[in-house]
């Protein structure tokens, strides 16, 4: 068997009674008396499950430990911890202890847990009944989302970075807490970049790939909600880029609840009395926001000309070497393709002259060839970085993008890019154009990480990622027909973008189409 032990192997007593279960058991004690402290598990709420981890034995038939139900969890010990088999079977249960405990029962959250375990592969989940958990789901009584951006914490969350916008799907609370197991099910389903879901009125559950990923992600977690709720207090919006005000100082001493001059819809106010067709806007660069010049003729040409200087200077650095063993990566797929350009890159050992010779030479040809890949994009991202921060580039968007972000943005709508550079260099190009930093306004970025910008999966992904109601809530806007009609088979609304120096479209191609963000 190589070492492996059989799903049968971890119900023998032997193994029931192995230190890798006696370690899990004591580490689950553990972390409840610190959660206790957190007030995440207080008056015998709350609860945490863990599998035990045993290299010999595949994640998915691991032994399952939780703890108990109605037990007050900072006093717990080893020996009250429930055995589960992987597909939740009861293999060990606890000793009755005498009056006052109540006799033991497993705790009440099994079957959401198993869910986790089952949907998402989970290590180990964490049910908190934290207060900041709980109102950040009343901030807003009729929504399904919990939306926060620009956040340090955000970064704890996995597969999120700071410039991100987290979303967190809220069900509605039940009386009994297995009830809430179809409703958990669908939104694990629904939301598949999400490693949390909020129950309203009641809690959280979150898990992680082990105990470490799912306590770091639900101490961040109950910080966003904290922050949520204070910044909500302050009358500032938490779901977006600047975390401005709900709703103007003007309106807030003005508003007159008897003249409806304005329209609520969450936590915004809408300008004009009238609510926006869209929730959010997804905008391509080349061609839509940005001059198609100043890709060709600024930017391509800076990275040409500055690859072998970047990558001499920063060759040994972390992200450097990660550029270069993704470039290797792609250039040995594109040997075996046959693609033009393509040269062998030779081995460390030849030296780093040679090594960064024969890169320069990869990505001079992948740039000539305007190629749409994670490994170059990433790489002139890094470039770029340098150019904009020694102010040798500066972005350049047309002149109605500005006085149409800040109105989007004034209106409650979210904005995203969605372009074939790399979410760095989209970063770049917002952070210092020749209007400043435009960064305020957007919620957030996609790259090809998420798909070809021509294949209607994408899309599809970006709408889950966005959790919008339907497809449709989202505006995308481009200047390449191919885009608009991936996009638009995914069910997007799509505008296509006629600027200056923009290829031609195909006759009777059915998209409406602006010359200015004016006309949106």
């Amino acid at each position: 068997m190589n070492g492996i032990k059989t799903s049968s192997a971890t119900t023998t007593q032997a193994y029931l009674e192995s230190n890798q279960v006696k370690q899990t058991k004591n580490l689950i004690t553990e972390l409840c008396r610190q959660f206790y402290t957190l007030g995440w598990v207080s008056g015998t709420g709350g609860s945490i499950t863990i599998k035990v981890h045993d290299d010999c034995i595949p994640k998915p038939q691991q032994l399952i430990l939780m703890s108990p139900s109605g037990v007050q969890k900072e006093r717990m010990v080893d020996e009250d911890m429930y055995v589960l088999s992987s597909t939740g079977s009861i293999l060990f249960s606890p000793l009755p202890k005498p009056y006052p405990h109540k006799p033991p029962k497993c705790s009440d959250c099994a079957p959401l847990f198993m869910k986790a375990y089952e949907m998402r592969n989970a290590g180990a989940v964490i049910h908190s009944h934290g207060m900041e958990s709980c109102i950040a789901t009343m901030i807003n009584p009729l929504a399904k989302e919990f939306r926060i951006t620009h956040m340090e914490m955000i970064k704890g969350i996995q597969g999120h970075g700071y410039y991100d916008e987290l979303v967190v799907p809220i069900i509605e609370n039940t009386a009994q807490e297995r009830e809430l197991t179809e409703s958990l099910a669908a939104a694990i389903e629904a939301y598949p970049k999400s490693t949390a879901v909020l129950v309203r009125n009641h809690g959280v559950y979150i898990w992680g790939d082990s105990w470490i990923s799912a306590k770091t992600q639900a101490e961040c977690y109950h910080y966003l909600f904290e922050a949520a709720i204070k910044l909500h207090q302050l009358g500032l919006d938490c779901s977006t880029p600047n975390h401005g005000p709900i709703r103007s100082f003007k309106e807030l001493s003005e508003v007159d609840h008897s003249v409806n001059t304005s329209v609520k819809a969450g936590n915004a106010i809408y300008e004009n009395g009238f609510e926006p067709s869209h929730r959010c806007i997804v905008l391509d660069i080349e061609g839509t926001t940005t001059p198609i010049s100043f890709v060709t003729d600024v930017l391509f040409p800076y990275a040409r000309e500055n690859v072998g200087n970047h990558l001499d200077a920063t060759y040994d650095s972390a992200e450097t070497q990660d550029d270069m063993k993704l470039l290797r990566a792609q250039v040995e797929d594109d040997l075996k393709q046959g693609i033009v350009g393509a040269l062998p890159i030779p081995p460390d050992s030849a030296g780093k002259g040679e090594v960064v010779a024969a890169l320069v030479a990869n990505a001079e040809a992948m740039i000539k060839a305007d190629r749409k890949i994670t490994s170059l994009k990433q790489l002139q991202g890094h470039i770029w970085r340098t150019g904009f921060q020694k102010s040798e580039i500066e972005g350049v968007v047309f002149d109605d993008v500005p006085e149409a972000l800040e109105k989007w943005h004034a209106s409650g709508i979210k904005v995203y890019i969605y372009s074939s550079g790399s979410r760095l260099a989209q970063r770049l190009l917002f952070g210092y154009t020749n209007y400043g930093d435009l960064r305020k306004y957007l919620c957030g970025y996609f790259d090809t990480t998420v798909g070809n910008k021509k294949e209607t999966r994408s899309y599809l992904e970006i709408s889950e990622y966005l959790g919008v109601h339907k497809p449709s809530d989202i505006l995308f806007v481009t200047d390449v027909y191919q885009e608009g009609a991936a996009a638009k088979a995914a069910g997007l609304d799509v505008i296509i973008s006629v600027r200056p120096g923009n290829g031609p479209l195909p006759e009777n191609h059915g998209f409406k189409t602006v010359t200015s963000f004016s006309e949106i």
